[in-house]
């Protein structure tokens, strides 16, 4: 993988391992999924924001941990604003289906 020089080889290996823990065939323990990603977490804390772009393209387990991370200043900010609103006009209408009486039959 090429990333940015300014994102360092822990950050790269740790969001490796993640993957491989979230794409495993085999259960994964608890315990080492927590540690890897409270250790992920820190380094992407600790990077610059404007470098983890190609390790977040490249990396959808560790992009969504990121958004995340970021959640509580920016919201969604790495999800698809469209695919959000289709959702969100979606559950809108099934609501509404939901609600209207049923027709005798």
């Amino acid at each position: 993988m090429n990333t940015s020089l300014s994102v360092n080889k822990s950050l790269v290996a740790l969001a490796h391992i993640l993957q491989r823990l979230e794409h495993s065939g085999r259960p994964v323990d608890a315990e080492q999924y927590r540690t890897v990603v409270s250790r992920l977490e820190a380094e992407l804390k600790a990077a610059p924001p404007d470098a983890l772009e190609p390790l977040l393209r490249a990396m959808p387990s560790v992009a969504e941990l990121y958004e995340n991370l970021q959640y509580v200043h920016a919201g969604l900010c790495r999800s698809p604003l469209e695919a959000g609103l289709n959702a969100e006009l979606e559950a809108r209408r099934l609501i509404d289906v939901a609600r209207r009486p049923a027709r005798p039959t």
